[in-house]
Parts: C-alpha cells; structure tokens; sequence
C-alpha cells in the first residue's frame, strides 16, 4: 500500500511557466497607470484653457485697437502727418513718362550716366539726353558721379524695366522761356549760323535752332560766306507749341546802330538810288545819303559814283528816331576833296580816322559856342585850351577879353 506521501508525489502537476500564468495586475500597477491619465488629461486642459486666454486676450487688443482707430486714430501716435509726407518726398517717386524726379548720379560711362532714383531699380541718362547741346560724353555737361539733379522721365528700357532720363527736355523747355523772356526785353545776342537753305540761314540761340529769312539779314553775304559766323540778332517769333522761332538780323543791327551818335562810322548797302541822293541800309534802317553829301566835289550823277549793292562805310550826320530818319555823309570821311569820286575805296579805308577828326571838331565848335556865352570875361576865371577844352584863365589871355570873331571856323 502505497503511502500519502507518495501517492501525492507521484501526482503531475502542469507547468507554471511564465508563458501560461496570467497575472492579475497589483492595486500599485493600476493606480500609476491611472495618474498618468490623469496628469494627460489635465496637462490637455491646461493647454487648451492657455490657449483660450490668448486668442481671448488677441481679440480683446484687436477690438480696442479698432475701437481706438475708428474714434482717436491718431492717439499715441509718434509718427506725424508731415512725417509721412517727408517721407513720401524723401523716398516715394512718379514712374509715369513726363514726370520729373530728382536722383543722383553714381557711374557715368562712354554711353551716358546712372541715376539713383530711390526706385525699385537704377535709371539711366543717355549721352544725347544729357545736354541741349550737341555732346560726346556726359562730362563736357559738367555730369560727374555725385552730382544731384532733377530729371524727366522719357521712357522705359524693356529689357530691364529701368527707366531713361533726361535733363535736355529740362533744358528746352527753359531755353523757350528763356527766348520768351529776351523778346519782351527786346534784347539784342549773337548767334552761330549753322544751316542754309532757300530761304535763309538756321542758327542757334539759347541753344535752340532759329530761322533768320534772307530778307532779314542786312549784309550781302551769302549763306556759304555766313556759315559758322556769328551774327547779331533779335527775336521775331517764339512760339514753342508751333516750334517757330524767327530771328532777324536787320534788326539787331539797327538797334545797335541806333545807340551810335552823331560822326559814328557805320557800314551799309546801297538800296535805291534817287535823283536827289541814295537810300543805305544800315542794319534795318534806311539812311538817306543825300547828293551834296557823297563829295565835296560835285556829283551831277549819283550812277557815276554809287550803284544798288554797294557796300560802303558812311558817317551818321542826324538821326530822328521819332520820324525814323537817318541823314549820312561820305563828303565828310574824304581826306581830299573828291576822293569819294576818284578814290572811294581810300576814302573807306580813312574813315574812322576822318570821323575822329571831324568829332573833334565838333568839340572844338562846342567849346567855342559855350565861350561866347561865357564871353571869356576875366571874371569867368576860363579860357580856351587848344584842343579846344575850356581851362583856367591864363596869362596870354587879354584883360578884356578874347574876341571870338578872330577865331577861325572849323572848316567841314
């Protein structure tokens, strides 16, 4: 008989390994797993009310900030009105063509010049935009890197959308006001014969290309003889919206002759001839050289001595500038009697130096005429010098006084 023991030892029981026991979770294994739920759950929480404040907080400086711009929008506000204002000068600028805007130049090249605009990209100046004058290089208009100026804008380079400049558009547009300006002081200024056609002549003034009609010009050049010539002259015409500027050099002339007195030296053209003398022109004015005035010899036909297309040189007796009559003289200008017939060319040749002569003469006879008033009395304390200026008295003066009939007369 088996014991118990053994009985009970030689039961099996089935293997309590690892892989088969199924462990019932601890109270301690639950209550971690639990907290850490726990803590998730309220960290969300936290997040999410965090969260909440701020787009609460958000919305609340929004709505003020709304409130505050539609009721006092510029409460608080550092940043002025002007300040805006300066800065839109300052750094805003018109890309539109025609307008004007002011850079500064920072590279210059063979081809023309760089501009800082304060725009999105550079503008350039073209060599044949940066003068009215005809340039080869942006230098010879005085446009060097730094230089600050106002421009126009002309156009756009549509390669890389930069934008072209020019200061000659400035420039004609001041030269036109500029002749505007001259015409209404009736000025008198030179310009540079450039051009001919059948016509006349084009020159330039102010930079600017005028018209000068043959029948305005008082020599008897030709266009080819005038080219390049500078030539007095006065404005006619200016009218820019037409492009018509009209110059005359026939007038410039006879203001400038009109300033000469009486034994000025003038040069002219026959005009016409008359039985009772020949009209000149001296630079827009017509002078009449009447026939007891060619010569001292006389002339008993003036198509013996003068012919239409003359040129000569003639000496200003009168000019009445209200009747606009002129009154000349070659007889005065002959250092011989008869000169002017024999010899006309020596005659030119003396005149300014027979002119001298004869103003002072008329000195002389002035001086003269205001010692008869005087009566050259020992009272007067004057006496008449030889070259005909009125002195102190001096010794060789008589007591009582000099009679001027024992002067004897300026011959003429």
């Amino acid at each position: 008989m088996t014991s118990l023991a053994q009985q009970i030892g030689g039961l099996r029981c089935p293997s309590l390994s690892t892989t088969h026991l199924t462990r019932k979770p601890s109270f301690s294994s639950i209550n971690q797993q639990s907290v850490k739920k726990l803590h998730t759950i309220k960290a969300a929480s936290v997040i999410s009310n965090a969260q909440t404040r701020e787009r609460q907080k958000l919305k609340d400086l929004f709505e003020e900030a709304y409130e505050r711009c539609r009721t006092a929008p510029y409460e608080g506000v550092a940043f002025t009105l002007e300040n805006f204002h300066s800065a839109i000068e300052k750094f805003d600028y018109n890309s539109e063509i025609g307008s004007k805007v002011k850079g500064t130049v920072f590279n210059v090249d063979a081809n023309g010049a760089y501009v800082d605009i304060t725009a999105k990209s550079s503008a350039f100046l073209p060599v044949r935009e940066a003068s009215i004058h005809g340039i080869k290089h942006v230098e010879e208009a005085g446009i060097f890197p730094g230089m600050r100026e106002e421009f126009v804008i002309i156009g756009e380079n549509e390669y890389d959308d930069s934008l072209i400049l020019s200061l000659r558009q400035i420039q004609y547009d001041l030269a036109w006001e500029r002749c505007r300006q001259l015409q209404a002081e009736d000025v008198v200024l030179k310009g540079k014969v450039v051009g001919a056609n059948k016509g006349g002549v084009v020159a330039i003034v102010e930079g600017l290309r005028g018209f000068v009609p043959f029948s305005q010009i008082s020599s008897t050049s030709s266009a080819e003889e005038l080219l390049e010539q500078e030539i007095p002259l006065k404005f006619v015409e200016v009218d820019e919206e037409q492009s018509r500027l009209i110059l005359s050099n026939r007038k410039a002339r006879a203001d400038s002759q009109a300033q000469l007195g009486i034994g000025s030296v003038v040069t002219g053209v026959v005009q016409s001839l008359k039985p009772y003398g020949a009209f000149i022109d001296i630079g827009g004015v017509n002078g009449l050289l009447h026939v007891s005035q060619i010569s001292h010899d006389r002339v008993s036909d003036i198509a013996t001595v003068l012919q239409p297309g003359d040129n000569l040189k003639v000496m200003v007796l009168s000019h009445d500038r209200e009747r606009g009559r002129v009154s000349l003289s070659t007889k005065k200008l002959e250092p011989t009697p008869g000169d002017m017939i024999r010899n006309p060319r020596l005659v030119f040749e003396k005149a300014e130096e027979m002119a001298m002569t004869f103003r002072q003469r008329i000195a002389q006879a002035e001086a003269m005429a205001r010692a008869d008033m005087l009566r050259f009395s020992p009272e007067s304390g004057l006496t008449l010098n030889a070259d005909g200026t009125l002195g102190p008295l001096g010794s060789d003066l008589p007591a009582e006084g000099l009679d001027l009939n024992e002067i004897p007369l300026a011959e003429d």
